[in-house]
């Protein structure tokens, strides 16, 4: 709506107060899709237009003027001002309103001598203004929908979904499917952790129904593990506050038949599994027999971090310290990397069957959770341990002296941000990085925003170092909440890295944020770095 400004004193008496009926000239009927031309051959000149709207009716219309100035008014039938449309308009005028009685007119008023269009070009009654009926992502939710609408209930639709388990999955465009989460008989609310989006997504509650849904499209290729959580509390406090409620509540999906792990306490502490049929193989994970290394924890004292922290020394079969082709591997967040993501089986299966060489891995753990926020991310003092001490201390303990080239740190997450920063301070101790999903969006407080992506700054203005980095990002870990995501971050890494000539392996997931989509990304990590040699 285009608005001028600068009213001249008569214009403004004559359209704000009520005009009597003897001099008021009468209404023209105006038609919808029936424009009118009106034309002012002086200043001050009113044309008045029967909007023939009812009560409750929604206008809009269209003022266009080729010559001078005008204003546009809605009036009630004495004449009395309810509304500017248009000010001052030249040109080009849209305007929209709901008429509030069916007597209501337009008035056109002249500011000088010139000429308009005046048409009505989309009405809707009161009766027809209704809500666009859903357009439902999932053909199973659009049908069932129309089952409630012709008054079924939803026992049919239960049946089968404990036939099939959920998520319910239905084909999408092509490359791709359609994922909808399900819950059912939730009070006020049902959110899902672990979302495609990387939110916490809320489910919709399907009309009156017991029916609570979420649709999502995603690649053929997702794997990802997730929790629902019903109820959850509207608590007060901040927004994370509220945020971080979901915990109180989340648990396994009732309806998905793939819980992971399987074996947990119970199922707050357990996700479910989607695991679409393209996803790539994890082929290492199971228990196939194969001989079995031996796991040793110790615990070492760092003078320079001034703390104690456990790790965990895992040994192939058959070792052999003085074997040149053995690989030593570091692994952060040792807890998670030896429970949840069982990496000495999946190493003692990947040695048995020749796809790695030998390899001594050691887990590291953290502290407590402040530690590991306080050491991990670019930090020159854990580093410093790394080299300086804990890598003379596994020397210590295996007698295995190995070469830069053939080391290896790896994490996900802050762990994956560790793995290259720490390489990048100490790369005649540390010669490869396997960083999977890893925090690059970090910066030190204070980094000017233009430099928040802080390690591929580093590595840019820093020199060739003599690393090779494996990187990997989930499809689903993409900017959110004001922050850059780390699939855009770690595309960016590996761009800065092709430049300065490092060399670099990089891959995406159909995943988020997920030690179930990491259990398979570390086996494919140490082959990409280490799987060609014959071992």
């Amino acid at each position: 709506m285009v608005k001028t400004f600068g009213l001249g004193i008569l214009a403004m008496v004559l359209s704000m107060t009520s005009v009597p009926a003897a001099e008021r000239p009468p209404a023209l009927p105006l038609a919808v899709d029936a424009a009118v031309e009106g034309k002012a051959e002086a200043a001050g000149t009113r044309q008045a237009f029967d909007s023939q709207a009812a009560a409750g009716d929604y206008l809009k219309g269209r003022l266009r003027v080729t010559a001078g100035r005008f204003d546009l008014d809605l009036v009630d039938a004495a004449g009395r001002h309810l509304r500017r449309l248009a000010e001052g308009a030249r040109g080009v005028s849209e305007f929209q309103f709901v008429a509030e009685r069916p007597d209501d007119q337009f008035v056109v008023h002249a500011w000088e001598p010139g000429v308009y269009t005046l048409a009505i070009e989309h009405k809707v009654m009161a009766a027809d203004q209704l809500p666009p009926q859903p357009d439902y992502l999932s053909p199973l939710i659009a049908g069932v929908a129309a089952d409630l609408a012709a008054g079924k209930s939803t026992d049919d639709f239960w049946t089968m979904v404990s036939t099939r388990g959920t998520p319910l999955v239905e084909e999408g465009r092509e490359g791709h499917k359609i994922v909808t989460f399900l819950g059912r008989g939730a009070k006020r609310n049902i959110r899902l952790f672990g979302a495609p989006s990387g939110d916490h997504e809320e489910l919709q509650r399907l009309g009156a129904s017991d029916i609570w849904f979420k649709s999502f499209e995603v690649p053929d290729g997702t794997r990802l593990s997730y929790q629902l959580a019903f109820d959850v509390p509207d608590v007060p406090g901040t927004a994370r506050d509220r945020r971080v409620a979901i915990l109180a509540t989340a648990k396994a999906d009732p309806l998905n038949r793939h819980p992971w792990p399987a074996d947990a306490v119970d199922a707050y502490n357990q996700d479910s599994v989607l695991e679409l049929a393209d996803a790539p193989p994890q082929p290492w994970l199971a228990e196939k027999g194969s001989p079995k290394g031996k796991s040793e924890r110790l615990s070492i004292e760092s003078p320079i971090l001034g703390n104690r922290r456990d790790v965990t020394i895992y040994r192939p079969p058959g070792f052999d310290p003085a074997d040149e082709r053995t690989v030593l591997l570091f692994v952060f967040d040792a807890d998670q990397y030896l429970e949840r993501v069982p990496v000495p089986r999946i190493l003692d299966n990947m040695i048995a069957a020749g796809a790695l060489p030998p390899v001594v891995a050691v887990f590291i753990a953290n502290p407590d959770r402040a530690a590991r926020a306080r050491e991990l991310p670019a930090n020159p003092a854990f580093a410093d341990f790394m080299a300086k001490e804990l890598y003379p201390f596994v020397v210590k303990e295996t007698g295995l002296v190995v070469p830069a080239v053939r080391t290896v740190l790896a994490g996900s997450s802050y762990g994956g941000l560790a793995a290259v920063t720490v390489a990048m301070r100490h790369p005649e101790v540390f010669g490869n990085a396997l960083s999977m999903s890893g925090s690059f969006w970090w910066s030190p407080p204070g980094t000017p925003e233009d430099r928040s992506e802080y390690v591929a700054g580093l590595v840019a203005a820093g020199p060739v170092l003599p690393l090779r980095v494996f990187l990997s990002a989930g499809l689903f870990e993409t900017a959110g909440g004001g922050t850059t995501g780390i699939l855009e971050t770690s595309r960016h890494l590996r761009d800065v890295l092709e430049a300065k000539g490092i060399p670099v392996t990089y891959r995406d997931y159909a995943g988020g944020h997920d030690y179930l989509v990491w259990q398979g990304v570390i086996s494919d990590g140490l082959i990409a770095l280490f799987g060609g040699e014959r071992p």
